[in-house]
C-alpha cells in the first residue's frame, strides 16, 4: 500500500511501530550506560566526567519515559480511528424469507 493510500489509522499504526522501535534501543542504551556507569563510576569521578554522565543517562531515560507517553497517546488515538469491521453475510442481520405465492 502506497503512502498516498493509508488511512489515518494506518499511519499512527506506522508511527505507533517506529516509536516502540525507538524505546527498545533507548531501554537498551539506558541498561548498557547504566553498566558502564557501574564500573566506572569511581574513575569517572576522579576524572571529573561523572556529572557529564549523570546528564546523559538522565536525559536518555526521559526520552524513554517520553516515548512511553506518546506511544500510549497514539494507541489510544488508533483506536479512535480504526473502522468498524466490515459485515459479512454470517454477520449481517437474517433477511425475511420470502413467501412463495400458490
Amino acid at each position: 500500500m502506497s503512502v498516498d493510500t493509508k488511512t489515518p489509522f494506518e499511519h499512527v499504526n506506522d508511527v505507533v511501530a517506529q516509536l516502540k522501535e525507538m524505546r527498545h534501543y533507548a531501554k537498551n542504551n539506558v541498561e548498557t550506560l547504566t553498566a558502564q556507569w557501574l564500573l566506572f563510576d569511581g574513575e569517572l569521578r576522579k576524572l571529573k566526567h561523572a556529572s557529564l554522565i549523570e546528564t546523559l543517562m538522565t536525559r536518555q531515560g526521559e526520552l524513554h519515559d517520553a516515548l512511553n507517553e506518546e506511544i500510549t497517546a497514539l494507541e489510544e488515538l488508533a483506536i479512535t480511528l480504526k473502522p468498524p469491521p466490515e459485515e459479512t453475510p454470517a454477520t449481517a442481520p437474517a433477511q425475511p424469507a420470502a413467501r412463495a405465492k400458490h
